[in-house]
């Protein structure tokens, strides 16, 4: 299910993507198509020389040969929307499912309408290959990976909404002061007090780095419109969402780490990223 159908438009939230999507403006309607299988995922890492363990939810939806993710927290969904919800027509996810769900059903559509690896062929995205290796070898090139998308002077106050301790090194190696924020997290590896005040980050920031998690959380829209007024880059960095948060692109997001299912924490060989810049990014 290919389109040559356009998502570089403007878009303002996710549920006007969505209602977009809802009226075929990106592709097939979602009525004629089936959500194949949709799966639950919980698993926890721990890396070396680390006291964090990050405890990490996935629903995931096939479509076709696409698959679509979002994580979640703990307590949105339960393992029962596989039973409920696999074999389910598309249109019906976008509209009823519980937001994760909804957020990967959106996925896995603009993953089949434009994949990212068709976006590489035709020059729209740069592959990037994470070497095989330990868990520790792969995080630190995945985020030295999404660093890389920032181009900040020294000293600059970089928002981090979504800790992983690694990308915070990458960050400081770039010249960096990250502004940590997490729900989950008080303190980075290195004793950083981590905030839970989204809103006093956004303020402060020069930069953001979020997660696609924030599209899982309906955090997102708060950070493009704050980032969109202050005229502040935002750089995202997805496992969740990763095509969902590609139709932002030009539109409050500057550049795009982009990493479609299967995820790289769930294989020790070579995987693929796609980094995606707009020409306006700072």
């Amino acid at each position: 299910m290919h389109s040559t159908t356009s998502t570089t438009d403007t878009v303002h939230s996710v549920d006007s993507l969505t209602e977009a999507v809802l009226a075929g403006a990106h592709g097939p309607l979602p009525s004629g198509l089936t959500a194949t299988s949709v799966f639950w995922i919980h698993h926890g890492t721990r890396l070396a020389g680390g006291d964090t363990t990050y405890l990490n939810q996935y629903v995931l939806v096939r479509l076709g040969a696409s698959f679509g993710g979002c994580a979640f927290e703990a307590g949105q969904i339960d393992p029962a929307v596989c039973r409920d919800h696999s074999g389910a027509p598309l249109d019906v996810l976008l509209r009823e499912a519980p937001r994760p769900l909804r957020i990967a059903a959106l996925d896995a559509y603009l993953g089949a309408v434009r994949p990212h690896a068709a976006a590489a062929a035709g020059g729209g995205a740069e592959p990037v290959v994470l070497p095989a290796g330990t868990p520790e070898v792969r995080a630190g090139a995945r985020d030295a990976a999404v660093a890389g998308l920032l181009d900040i002077e020294p000293g600059a106050a970089v928002g981090l909404i979504g800790v992983v301790n690694p990308l915070v090194a990458a960050i400081r190696e770039r010249g960096g002061e990250p502004l940590p924020c997490d729900f989950n997290l008080k303190a980075t590896q290195w004793g950083d007090p981590v905030t839970d005040d989204m809103h006093e980050v956004l303020e402060r920031a020069d930069a953001v780095v979020a997660t696609g998690m924030t599209l899982g959380n309906g955090s997102f829209d708060t950070i493009l419109e704050r980032c969109r007024a202050r005229g502040v880059p935002l750089v995202v960095y997805a496992q969740s969402g990763s095509a969902v948060a590609r139709a932002f692109l030009g539109s409050g997001v500057t550049a795009l780490s982009a990493e479609p299912f299967p995820f790289s924490q769930f294989s020790a060989g070579e995987t693929v990223l796609y980094r995606y810049r707009t020409a306006d990014r700072a």
